[in-house]
């Protein structure tokens, strides 16, 4: 499947558990979508053919990934595995890594925050592709960066900022 002009995509979605299917009905396309703007808006200096996976499942799986991975015992809304440099033939395309998302934490969080489920899924879709392509939030600096990127490459899918308060509540330094 192509995602995104500038750079063909593969973007390979497994679904783990139905309830996806029950939240979103057309997340496969959702999914593909939201990888392939991130992949598009990125400005990393990807040329050729890239691939990416991207599992959607559930609050146990993320639990075990996080605890094996970062030592963390809970669940998570999304964990990004970057491949690194492995080296393939020059005929495939070269993989970047795998996303992967909790869907009891994604609606927990989107009902929480008052957000559309297939709007927070977007933004953690393109959160996760941009640290598998070298973004991180660690320092204010790179944080700041990250932010500006994915409110610009959800802007393009049509969601909002997800950074910004609600007029409702009471915001930070407000």
């Amino acid at each position: 499947m192509t995602a995104a002009p500038s750079s063909p995509a593969d973007v390979v979605i497994s679904v783990d558990d139905d309830a996806w299917y029950r939240y979103l009905p057309t997340v496969r396309e959702h999914v593909q979508k939201s990888a392939g703007a991130a992949l598009d808006a990125a400005d990393v200096g990807l040329s050729g053919a890239v691939e990416v996976s991207v599992m959607l499942t559930d609050d146990a799986a993320l639990r075990r990934l996080n605890k094996t991975y970062r030592r963390i015992d809970k669940a998570t809304n999304v964990l990004s595995f970057p491949a690194g440099d492995l080296a393939l033939p020059p005929d495939l395309p070269r993989l970047l890594g795998d996303v992967v998302l909790a869907v009891e934490t994604v609606a927990a969080e989107a009902a929480r925050d008052g957000k559309e489920f297939a709007d927070h899924t977007a933004h953690l879709i393109v959160h996760g592709i941009l640290h598998l392509l070298g973004y991180d939030h660690e320092g204010d600096d790179e944080a700041a960066l990250m932010e500006r990127l994915e409110v610009r490459v959800l802007a393009r899918l049509g969601v909002a900022d997800p950074y910004s308060c609600r007029p409702a509540e009471k915001c930070e330094g407000q």
